[in-house]
């Protein structure tokens, strides 16, 4: 909408200018600011905060009458984390869709929405929560922690993740194909599509051609799942969703100016990429929002409705940028999280040993003594820390 209006505006002061008079264009000469991008992403970031605070009240009172409480997994199925959690229980779940509507009501307000980027991550992001609603649903209405099956929910994953990486790969605007503007690197250096990067190299890692749909649908559903197994604690994700967000924001934000990204940095250039900062500042901003309410003692989880829309949206944002590899970096504890899990899988099944108390390993250090409020605050502190160091990355060469 402010794009449109800034647009409005333009034309209208253009045309004023080029008669010689001054009417009611030159009047509102202060609409000029809704070009920036810098304007509308703080602008964005604001909005979902104020969306969420507004809107979180009457959504946990929506919940609760729906009785849409988090079902607690058993004491016979995870012991002594039973007690620690049994407060829990009944918590209203699904609260991503405070996160989900705040992010996509700023973006519409903020953003130029038909922008390819913009418009990719907010459809994976809808797709992903979509898809985690479901799986909520059947949890809710069994009333056990199990929801959809796991190989099910796995496949649809893959199929939201390849339809978005498809969609980065034939898009002409994304891609440069057919002349079109794509992507630059250091001394206007085009770089296809299939080209993997990360700013430690200046020049591409390797390029994988069309091999690089299934790369990017493996980005997208890593990180997807990566931030629902984060999502165990009161707040935890939504903390770590924050920092990493502002990072990717920022990241997009230079990506989309050419001198800072070919000539300074040397990290991937695409005109288009600078207007997905408003998405990302509006996806910090509604996880600011929902942490109001997500905060130790949580009045509501987000369930996997807002993990999984989380992730897919970050992983996307990740590869728009064309920093997926830096994504484990600054998403560090998304990423430890994941590996805590596939460890102790691989560990138990291989050697008939656990490597952790409990795995995803937020888990671990409960069980080692450390309060809940403890592992929340000392994780968030790791992720703006990692944040802080993946940014640094791109200028230490």
């Amino acid at each position: 909408m402010l794009p449109a209006l800034y647009d409005f505006w333009f034309q209208a002061f253009e045309a004023e200018k080029a008669a010689g008079r001054e009417g009611w264009a030159h009047a509102l000469s202060f609409l000029n600011l809704f070009q920036y991008i810098t304007f509308r992403a703080a602008a964005a970031g604001l909005l979902a905060f104020v969306i969420s605070l507004l809107a979180g009240p009457a959504v946990i009172r929506k919940l609760i009458s729906l009785k849409v409480g988090q079902p607690i997994r058993t004491a016979e199925e995870v012991h002594r984390l039973a007690e620690l959690h049994g407060g829990k229980i009944g918590t209203p779940t699904m609260g991503g869709v405070l996160i989900i509507g705040a992010v996509l009501a700023a973006t519409l307000v903020c953003a130029r929405v038909l922008n390819p980027f913009v418009a990719v991550c907010a459809c994976t992001m809808t797709a992903c929560g979509l898809l985690g609603l479901c799986d909520d649903s059947k949890k809710v209405m069994e009333r056990k922690s199990d929801g959809i099956n796991g190989r099910t929910k796995l496949l649809w994953q893959f199929v939201i993740a390849l339809t978005a990486a498809a969609f980065l790969y034939f898009k002409p605007e994304i891609s440069g194909r057919g002349g079109v503007t794509g992507y630059l690197l250091g001394e206007h250096t085009p770089i296809g599509i299939g080209a993997v990067c990360f700013p430690l190299f200046k020049t591409p890692l390797v390029d994988l051609g069309p091999f690089i749909i299934p790369f990017f649908a493996l980005v997208i559903v890593g990180c997807s799942n990566a931030v629902n197994l984060t999502d165990g604690l009161d707040g935890l994700a939504a903390g770590c969703t924050v920092s990493t967000a502002l990072a990717y924001a920022l990241l997009a934000y230079l990506a989309g100016h050419y001198f800072m990204a070919v000539e300074y940095l040397v990290i991937p250039h695409h005109p288009l990429l600078g207007e997905l900062s408003v998405f990302l500042m509006a996806l910090a901003g509604a996880g600011f929002g929902f942490l109001w309410f997500n905060c130790h003692p949580a009045r509501m989880f987000m369930g996997d409705t807002g993990s999984l829309a989380i992730g897919g949206a970050l992983g996307t944002a990740a590869i728009c940028a064309r920093q997926e590899l830096l994504l484990v970096i600054i998403g560090g504890v998304f990423v430890m999280e994941a590996l805590s899990v596939i460890l102790q899988v691989g560990s138990f099944k291989l050697r008939g040993k656990r490597i952790f108390r409990m795995s995803p390993i937020h888990h671990h250090f409960e069980l080692l003594g450390w309060h809940e409020s403890q592992v929340i605050v000392r994780f968030w502190i790791l992720s703006i820390m990692l944040a802080l160091f993946g940014v640094a990355v791109l200028k230490i060469l």
